[in-house]
């Protein structure tokens, strides 16, 4: 896969089979769109290609927000590489392109600068300033440009449409469940090993602390079983994100996991975690006692469900 930071970098692409959005998760709305942008360009002999934008346009319309991802942009190129897409253009959003009326940018861009063959879009894409840009104005815009356009229906989860951000919210709610369906693959969350109170390994249950990406949604409280990726190993793990309430009174977030079957210094190195499934809420107990009892049946449960031995990846 071919990636560019502008519009500006693009020489020449043949035939282009393109789609544009933020594809934040690439969940399977996203890989349908992009399944029907690879096939139509096979068939024409073409290149199928996505626009995305650096950063998030809300980001520069409303700079106060509080907008985190399910994917971070390394993950989402992972993702998209992987769904066989040819080229992938990052271009930078900025409050002046961000004034571009949609009739501009199909034009301007799209027409005279990459010559599209083929638009292929998702069932309520809106582009262009102020959102003003829809598939009406885009069939107008077609004929007089002559390329093909192509309108994907929605794809459903649960009998719901799938959307990021409907999979942000169950991010928020710890429905890894529902997240992990509607991505197609298992969450991930990557973190740097940093130095921790190691109270963990005082319980018997010594933990990795990590610290992860800022723009990144962390999930709900709770308690997790995660895969865990060590260089070129892959362990079972309890993941545990919250504030520890059993044994500190800190209200400091804490992203800690236990690895099974594992005994290795790996301070300072990035991990990578897999979500399988959710164990149960944050709870403080009454004594430590009851917490090492309940952290104990928590391992049981999950060695059960997801076995805990080693393996390459």
């Amino acid at each position: 896969m071919n990636v560019y930071q502008s519009l500006e970098e693009i020489k020449s692409i043949k035939r282009p089979v393109l789609t544009l959005g933020m594809f934040d998760g690439a969940h399977i709305g996203h890989q349908s769109i992009l399944k029907q942008l690879n096939t139509i360009a096979k068939e024409i002999d073409g290149e199928s290609v996505l626009i995305t934008f650096n950063p998030h346009p809300r980001m520069v319309l409303q700079p106060n927000c509080d907008l985190k991802f399910i994917y971070t942009l390394n993950e989402k190129e992972e993702a998209l590489e992987k769904l066989g897409l040819d080229h992938l253009i990052i271009h930078p959003f900025t409050k002046e392109f961000s004034q571009l009326t949609s009739l501009e940018f199909v034009r301007d861009l799209l027409v005279n600068q990459i010559n599209i063959h083929t638009l292929v879009i998702g069932y309520d894409h809106h582009f262009g300033k102020n959102r003003e840009g829809n598939y009406e104005q885009l069939e107008i815009l077609s004929k007089e440009y002559g390329f093909q356009l192509v309108q994907i229906e929605a794809v459903d989860c649960d009998d719901i449409a799938v959307s990021s951000t409907k999979v942000r919210k169950a991010l928020t709610e710890g429905n890894i469940a529902y997240v992990n369906e509607a991505l197609g693959t298992n969450y991930p969350l990557s973190g740097v090993v940093v130095h921790g109170d190691k109270i963990g390994r005082t319980l018997g249950f010594p933990t990795a602390n990590l610290r992860v990406n800022n723009l990144k949604i962390v999930p709900a409280h709770g308690v997790y079983s995660v895969n865990v990726f060590v260089e070129d190993k892959k362990y079972l793990g309890l993941l545990s994100i919250g504030v520890r309430a059993t044994v500190t009174n800190s209200h400091e977030l804490r992203i800690e996991v236990n690895i099974l079957d594992f005994n290795e210094d790996i301070y300072g190195k990035t991990i990578r975690l897999e979500f399988l499934d959710k164990i149960r809420d944050e709870k403080k107990f009454n004594s430590l006692d009851e917490l090492i009892a309940t952290m104990n049946k928590d391992k049981e449960n999950a060695i059960r469900l997801y076995g805990k031995k080693p393996s390459q990846y």
